[in-house]
């Protein structure tokens, strides 16, 4: 009894130790580089973020913050990195819409779970997409488009790169009830590169990516996605303006850490996030490349993501959408 009397009293000494000790360790964070994971490629939004607020991060910490761009299976690649890391704070990860709003339901199969493995933070952006068209084809504007597409069902195709640019199109598809033919590209500036070439007609492109050639005439602008006009494009019109009342669909991107990292730590940087994208420097950057830049707690961002969630698993299952 005496010797497992001592046991019992030895675990809760430790086990105080560590509770005492806890509050210390996360008021230290962080005390070494920390690590990124954009689970795209470089150059596009993701990437831009995580490296703007990434930098301000550093400069507070006076830690190094790394962005290590991790890219593969429509970010499933990158998200699996990160949901198999240690949850301690040190590695992060740049999320999506795609890969967290969408994924779930247009892969077969995950190799992790999206809500289960996953500590949402913040989300860092949000941003539309522009529909554009190559100048060949005969269209000026949403309704132009949607008349043409009735004439030449299955015959117009329309680029995709990726996750979030593919349900963009099916939706457009879906509401519009026309025949699009999807093709089906490695990242959002190889699908407005085949625009811009003629390979293809059509793509829901980055805003910030595609407005440099609408600008040079190389591309034409037919609609924004978002249920109002972006700041960077005000005379182009919504596509629910356009005929197609209600559809909106923007693009998030946002930081999560493996499950299990704690509340202490995540709370931190979501504080961090929150007062970077507040600086008047970072808001004037950003604004430039289309982003609206929301204030989430990490609470609100897990119920966005459920939301979206439910949101294209009802789309895919109406049009039958699939990656294998």
């Amino acid at each position: 009894m005496s010797v497992q009397l001592n046991s019992f009293v030895a675990g809760c000494v430790a086990g105080c130790a560590l509770l005492l000790a806890a509050p210390s360790a996360f008021a230290q964070y962080p005390a070494k580089t920390v690590r990124i994971i954009v689970p795209l490629a470089a150059g596009g939004p993701s990437d831009l973020l995580a490296r703007v607020v990434g930098q301000k991060m550093s400069e507070a910490w006076s830690q190094p913050v790394v962005i290590d761009n991790r890219p593969g299976a429509n970010g499933v690649v990158g998200c699996e990195l990160v949901a198999r890391s240690a949850p301690d704070g040190y590695t992060l990860l740049m999320g999506t819409s795609g890969t967290h709003g969408i994924n779930a339901s247009l892969f077969a199969k995950l190799p992790y779970d999206t809500i289960n493995d996953f500590a949402p933070i913040a989300r860092l952006g949000v941003a539309p997409y522009v529909l554009v068209a190559h100048p060949s084809l005969p269209v000026q504007g949403v309704g132009d488009l949607l008349r043409l597409a009735r004439a030449r069902p299955g015959e117009i195709a329309i680029a995709s790169g990726g996750s979030a640019s593919q349900l963009a199109s099916e939706l457009f598809k879906s509401m519009a009830r026309i025949n699009l033919l999807l093709i089906p590209y490695k990242g959002n500036s190889l699908a407005v590169t085949a625009v811009l070439s003629g390979e293809v007609s059509l793509v829901f492109g980055n805003i910030a990516q595609s407005l440099p050639q609408v600008k040079a005439g190389r591309l034409r602008a037919l609609g924004v996605t978002s249920s109002r006009r972006s700041p960077v494009m005000p005379d182009v019109k919504t596509i629910a303006e356009s005929g197609m009342t209600g559809f909106d669909t923007s693009t998030w991107y946002g930081m999560l850490a493996p499950a299990g990292t704690p509340r202490a730590i995540v709370d931190k940087i979501n504080g961090e996030i929150v007062r970077v994208l507040q600086l008047p420097e970072v808001r004037e950057r950003l604004a430039a490349e289309a982003f609206e830049l929301p204030a989430d707690t990490p609470d609100q961002f897990a119920a966005i993501i459920k939301g979206e969630m439910s949101r294209w698993a009802k789309l895919v299952k109406e049009t039958g959408a699939r990656i294998e």
